[in-house]
Formats: structure tokens, C-alpha cells, sequence
């Protein structure tokens, strides 16, 4: 039963944006497997989806559903990114270090290393470094916020990618949870239903290190959020929370409730998030004179 939960949330997330997003690109050009770190040994990739009128922007797409991050051959999901890649945005499809083999922390670190790849190679990548967006859903969208609330300039000393900016210029989170201090199993008010997902098995000091709405801060990036009112998994309250602190600390949001669960389930649900995604992408990621 847990396998199949953890299989389910999974494929959740690309089945529901495959449904949000029609199938209109044509001409994409696709870049399996670019590796872009290692560990134990193995392997940390990112499959590129180059549109045939290319804006120079970049969107980072999240690929985990409860913290686990699976392969899927690129030709079968480039549905979900057609509605970014009609609008000339390169798409990264970024795997992490996959739970219940790697945690949260380690699944924060390995987004943080694509996007200093993605920016230190940007030439030979053919994007625009200083204009790198970030969307996800549900575990996808607490990564996509963790980027957006913990950005760096780089480290001085050590390995040359660490010493590339983590920065990214927008995000989009759509059902993210915010705060980990409430979700993680040694949480009081932790939902029996977490007890399905092995990267919440965390100690609480580790859980608020990786919260978004701990590390809210004047320079974040710009973020969209998404929640559903109906959600039972990740409550409505987890995006109320971290809109307000981007409101005390005057970071540039825009919280959205849709009558939606979990899925943001629903055909009018579905075009608004495309909507509102897209819009506040071209917003952001506008190339400035």
C-alpha cells in the first residue's frame, strides 16, 4: 500500500499538469539525460525541451511527488510543458536524489546544484542565465520555494559550481507545504496520511532547516502560489502562511485558493493554473533592457 501511495503521488503530478496544459508545441527539441552532479556514484540528471521559437528564458521544472523523483522517457512528457514551450520557454525537467534513498535535505541540495549548472553552462545551454524560473507541485513546489527562499551568490573557495549563484528570478509552487515543522512524523500535528511518505521522517531541527516560510527574506524571488481549498494532504493554510511572511518582508507574491483538492482537479481549475503560471513567467522573466 505505502509503494502504491508513493507511486501514485508521483504520477499524480505529471498526469494533472499533462491534463492542464494542451498539446500544441511542435518542432521541440529534446536533450535527454544532461548530467548535471554525482552521487554515490550515481548519476543526477535533467532532460532539456528547447521550443523551435526559443525566448531565451528558462522554467526548472520540479520532478518529484512526494519527494520521490522518477524517469520517465522525455518524449512521453513533453505534453506537460507545451504550454511553456508555445510560449518560447526552455524546459528543464530537473530529477533529484529520490526519497526513501535520499531525504529532503539532500533533495534540496540536489535542485540548488541544477540550478547553479544550468546557470554556469547557460552558454553552451543556450538560456539566459539571469533569467531561470522555477515551477513545481506539491513536494516539487516546497523544492521550487526552498530555491526561491534560500538563493545564494555562490560560495567562495571550494568546487567552481559552488561558487555559482543558486538565484532564480520567479517560481511558481503549486500545493506546496511550507512549513515542514508541522508535517514531519515527531510533529504533534503531523496528518496520519504522512505517515505514507518516508521523506517526512525527519527531526524536527532538520524539518524547519527546510521549510520555506523559515528562510522568507526581502530578496527572494517573486512567487506565485497555488493551493487547493479543498486540499486534505496540504492544507489551504500552508500558502496563507508564507504569503504573509512575503508580505511583511515585501516580497513581490500573489497567493491564488482554487475550489480544488489536492489536484487542483477541474477543467476551470486547470486553465487557470496555466494562466496564471504563464503570466506570471512572462512577468518575471522578461528580458530587461
Amino acid at each position: 500500500m505505502t509503494k502504491h501511495l508513493h507511486y501514485t503521488a508521483g504520477l499524480l503530478v505529471a498526469v494533472l499538469l499533462a491534463q492542464a496544459i494542451p498539446c500544441r508545441a511542435a518542432d521541440v527539441k529534446i536533450q535527454a539525460d544532461i548530467v548535471y552532479g554525482h552521487k554515490d556514484g550515481l548519476a543526477l540528471t535533467m532532460d532539456a525541451f528547447r521550443p523551435a521559437k526559443p525566448n531565451g528564458a528558462t522554467i526548472l521544472f520540479m520532478v518529484s511527488g512526494g519527494w520521490y523523483s522518477r524517469w520517465a522517457p522525455p518524449a512521453s512528457t513533453q505534453n506537460i510543458f507545451n504550454g511553456y514551450l508555445d510560449k518560447g520557454y526552455t524546459v528543464f525537467a530537473v530529477r533529484h536524489g529520490s526519497s526513501p534513498r535520499y531525504s529532503i535535505p539532500e533533495a534540496v541540495g540536489d535542485v540548488r546544484q541544477a540550478v547553479r549548472f544550468v546557470r554556469q553552462n547557460s552558454k553552451r545551454l543556450k538560456v539566459d542565465a539571469d533569467r531561470l524560473g522555477v515551477l513545481g507541485m506539491s513536494a516539487g513546489g516546497h523544492l521550487s520555494l526552498m530555491l526561491s527562499t534560500t538563493g545564494d551568490d555562490g560560495k567562495s573557495g571550494g568546487p567552481p559550481l559552488e561558487r555559482v549563484s543558486s538565484r532564480v528570478a520567479a517560481v511558481v509552487a503549486l500545493v506546496p507545504p511550507t512549513d515542514l515543522r508541522v508535517a514531519v512524523w515527531d510533529a504533534p500535528e503531523s496528518l496520519p496520511a504522512y505517515r505514507g511518505y518516508p521523506a517526512l521522517n525527519l527531526p524536527l531541527k532538520e524539518a524547519g532547516e527546510n521549510s520555506p516560510l523559515a528562510h522568507v527574506s526581502k530578496d527572494d524571488a517573486p512567487a506565485l502560489v497555488i493551493m487547493g481549498g479543498k486540499d486534505k494532504l496540504v492544507p489551504a493554510k500552508h500558502g496563507e502562511w508564507i504569503a504573509k511572511a512575503f508580505k511583511e518582508k515585501e516580497v513581490d507574491h500573489k497567493l491564488l485558493i482554487l475550489d480544488a483538492g489536492h489536484g487542483l482537479e477541474g477543467a476551470e481549475n486547470r486553465a487557470t493554473v496555466l494562466k496564471e503560471a504563464t503570466a506570471w513567467f512572462d512577468r518575471h522573466l522578461a528580458k530587461r533592457d
